[in-house]
């Protein structure tokens, strides 16, 4: 499985992320790995914000444009980091 491939895996559910995951650390690919620590990110971000009565449903709207912005980098192959966050998810994530 190509970097890109693994990219795009790790954006379908937590099943994916895991998928991506696990191939990922037999054969490190750095596209790979930037969005598998954003899509972790996102993924704790969106279990945070559904926690928050107030700002939950503007939340999760923030979360699907992020990992729609995320998608869509993953598929051409561009390491596009998630808005305002992104690089936080980096540096917090990069043991992965």
């Amino acid at each position: 499985m190509d970097g890109k491939t693994k990219a795009i895996v790790a954006h379908i559910t937590w099943i994916g992320w895991v998928i991506a995951l696990v191939v990922n650390s037999s054969e490190k690919d750095e596209l790979a790995s930037f969005y598998i620590r954003q899509m972790l990110g996102l993924w704790l971000f969106s279990l945070v914000i559904s926690f928050i009565p107030v700002i939950n449903i503007v939340g999760w709207i923030i979360t699907l444009v992020f990992w729609i912005i995320s998608l869509i980098g993953a598929i051409n192959g561009e390491q596009k980091e998630i808005p305002w966050v992104g690089s936080y998810f980096q540096d917090w994530f990069k043991a992965l």
